[in-house]
């Protein structure tokens, strides 16, 4: 996930920053939904748009983050080896996979207990806690499930499967000529053309259709691969992999487009109108719909992964220390955001205030207290060094003083 050539997207960092905090809000938005949905706690105050909300913003933030995933890896592979690679990738994913597995699910778990008591008005602050670390390793079946960073697992996962396959094309297909050069030009014109979403809708709308509810599952309960979810996120990952490989190609693929926003906007619309007969599995057309639905998701995903991309490249394409900060901050926040998110939402629960000012103040006490956390115990230290690799000087770092000439 860390740049390490001397060529640096700065906007980039900002996307990669929106997509991870995104996220964020995202959970923290989740106890503000008007049915009970199997989160922690169920705010006394909901709104009908968090659910138009969470449809869009869950449609694309992952997608966008494994397409980054994909770029930057193969920007790392090819400025060293393959056991360089595997060693980084080992330190960036699996060591904070395991260690934030084993120090963040147990508050996550008392989360989750302390929320069901605080709905039934019987909250023990204590016993919530307690539970989350007696019960650690009391199931085996959960070992390694149940938190927010099964994305790092299937990024591991997909990390070794795309590189299997780019060392297999590079040592056979690769050989013949005619075929690697039809394959380039077809990844040339899929970041090119603004029709290219059509073709990469329909490529995505294979493993939509076969998730277990209509639009992208959560893949957290199980080490067992979700296979659906695997190729949906394969797909985009192995989609910056060959971008990357033509650094022109992202700026082909980031142009904007008044097709791109409109295609965005309808099948946006279309999916949202759809979405309701996910549970109506005896309507005569119900097959039609999902299909129609599929397409759309897959439509409304891929243009805002371009649009958003589009946009930070145009508003945010230059150096800056506060988005520098942000996205080499914005792992570190994802990876330790949700127990914060939850607590914050059974402490604001019975609160009368506006829903909109209960989730802005879940998000910002959240990267409040994330970024604090950040500078006293992470920057600086080894753990920074492991999740955004050793820090390089900057063009506005301040220069050391010269001693005089003696």
């Amino acid at each position: 996930m860390q740049l390490c050539n001397e060529t640096r997207y700065d906007y980039l960092d900002s996307v990669r920053a929106f997509s991870l905090i995104l996220g964020v809000v995202y959970h923290a938005s989740l106890s503000f939904f008007p049915i009970y949905i199997g989160w922690a706690v169920m705010d006394m105050t909901t709104s009908e748009l968090v659910g138009p909300f969470m449809f869009v913003s869950h449609s694309f933030r992952l997608p966008l983050f494994f397409m980054l995933a994909g770029f930057f890896s193969y920007m790392v592979l090819a400025k060293t080896n393959v056991l360089s690679f595997l060693t980084s990738r080992f330190l960036r994913l699996a060591v904070p996979f395991v260690i934030g597995w084993l120090l963040l699910r147990p508050f996550l778990i008392s989360g989750w207990t302390l929320g069901a008591e605080s709905m039934r008005g019987d909250a023990n602050i204590l016993n919530g806690l307690l539970t989350g670390f007696t019960t650690l390793f009391s199931d085996s079946y959960s070992l390694f499930t149940g938190t927010h960073l099964w994305f790092l697992y299937y990024l591991i996962l997909i990390t070794l499967l795309i590189l299997a396959l780019f060392i297999v094309f590079k040592r056979v297909v690769i050989q013949f000529s005619t075929l690697s050069q039809s394959l380039n030009r077809f990844i040339d014109w899929l970041c090119g053309s603004p029709f290219a979403v059509v073709v990469l809708a329909l490529i995505t709308s294979l493993p939509l259709w076969f998730m277990n509810n209509w639009g992208i599952d959560t893949p957290d309960k199980s080490l067992q691969p979700h296979l659906p979810v695997l190729t949906l996120y394969a797909t985009f990952f192995l989609f910056g992999w060959l971008v990357q490989q033509k650094p022109e190609r992202i700026n082909r693929f980031a142009q904007f487009s008044f097709l791109k926003v409109a295609i965005c906007i309808v099948s946006a619309i279309l999916g949202l109108s759809l979405v309701g007969f996910d549970s109506q599995k005896a309507h005569p057309d119900y097959i039609l719909f999902k299909a129609l639905f599929t397409y759309c998701y897959a439509l409304m995903m891929w243009t805002l992964v371009s649009l958003v991309i589009c946009f930070f490249k145009y508003c945010l394409n230059r150096q800056s220390r506060i988005i520098r900060y942000l996205a080499d901050a914005a792992y570190w926040i994802y990876l330790v955001h949700l127990p914060i998110v939850v607590m914050m939402q059974i402490a604001v629960a019975e609160l009368t205030l506006h829903w909109s000012i209960k989730l802005g103040l879940i998000c910002m006490v959240t990267l409040a207290i994330s970024l604090v956390l950040y500078e006293l115990v992470v920057r600086n230290t080894i753990i920074g060094q492991i999740l955004n690799g050793k820090r390089k000087a900057r063009f506005f770092a301040k220069p050391k003083p010269q001693l005089p000439a003696t």
